[in-house]
């Protein structure tokens, strides 16, 4: 049972991170965004290890790096594919590579379930594909290559579960750091490379006389939509007596937010991963994981009024009930 709600609370939580981190890259690169939140959520971490256990041993240290790795790979190949290809198809097939590769796993190396568990399991996973499903506007054709990419990406957010499952409950929220900090790194460097790449365009632009074409800088201060200047300061609305936010502060904050969710997502699943006398906690934290579209889809529809398809809500509905399923099983 507990196994099931700190999963499901992963989940819930990256998806809020993801929600949060989309509408900021509405305004900028995402890959910029990514490394603003990775820096971000070190800060949680940091000040949990004033209160948790945190030991880094060498264990903690070599599986957190692998999970740090893992989790840029997943990342940085999810954006490239969500490019090349349908996001209708590509995103729940890499949610559902996600789910598989610790399955596979943890069943070759001795993990036991129960026929039910098991059919719960699959039930769980069809609604991955069912949830992060949706209609295909952009004109996008599926290719071999973007199914490789988004299995490869699936690939990588299954091993930053199968590197947090390595690790060993007495290095408490350590390997989370060390994770934390190399995802940074890694995130920060592909920040400076787009960077660099965009201002070497936009001079190549300049250089030949046509002022219609810049690339964009990605500068976090320049998103936003229309409205208020991005280097405005807050205000208050005479209308409302509510404080306007400028785009620089609602920025900030939306940033801030992925970033602790998406911290503490992680040490959800590190906890769940790791729940005393649990043997199976590997195959049903890594489905349960993969339901982390559920957080996205959910916040969509209420904070942004997007509406859901029928297929979604079957989705959820299969969701919940395979989760409760196993929660009994």
């Amino acid at each position: 049972m507990l196994t099931v709600i700190l999963g499901l609370s992963g989940a819930i939580t990256y998806g809020i991170a993801d929600f949060f981190g989309g509408l900021a890259s509405r305004g900028t690169r995402p890959i910029i965004v990514t490394a603003i939140a990775a820096a971000v959520g070190i800060v949680p971490l940091l000040v949990a290890a004033s209160f948790l256990h945190t030991s880094f041993t060498s264990n903690a240290l070599v599986w957190g790096a692998v999970a740090g790795l893992c989790g840029s790979i997943g990342v940085l190949l999810l954006y490239i594919a969500l490019a090349v290809g349908p996001m209708s198809v590509l995103s729940p097939l890499t949610s559902v590579f996600t789910a598989l590769l610790p399955v596979v796993v943890g069943l070759l190396t001795g993990t036991r379930m129960s026929v039910i568990g098991i059919c719960a399991m699959a039930g769980a996973i069809v609604a991955v594909v069912l949830v992060a499903t949706s209609r295909n506007t952009s004109g996008a054709h599926l290719t071999a290559r973007g199914v490789l990419i988004a299995a490869v990406a699936g690939c990588g957010f299954g091993g930053l579960v199968l590197a947090y499952n390595s690790t060993s409950a007495a290095d408490g929220i350590a390997p989370l750091i060390v994770a934390r900090v190399v995802q940074t790194v890694v995130m920060c460097v592909g920040a400076v490379i787009v960077l660099s790449r965009a201002r070497a365009v936009a001079a190549d632009t300049r250089g030949s006389g046509d002022p219609t074409d810049s690339a964009d800088s990605g500068n976090p201060a320049d998103s936003g939509g229309s409205g208020d200047s991005a280097g405005s300061g807050d205000s208050d609305d005479p209308r409302t007596g509510r404080i306007r936010l400028s785009r620089r502060t609602r920025f900030w904050l939306i940033v801030v937010a992925c970033g602790v969710f998406d911290a503490s997502a992680n040490v959800f699943i590190q906890a769940g991963l790791h729940v005393p006398g649990d043997t199976s906690a590997l195959p049903v934290i890594s489905v349960l994981n993969a339901l982390y579209p559920v957080g996205t889809i959910v916040l969509a529809a209420v904070v942004l009024r997007e509406r859901l398809t029928w297929l979604q809500l079957c989705g959820l509905g299969l969701a919940f009930a395979s989760s409760a399923v196993l929660a009994v099983s």
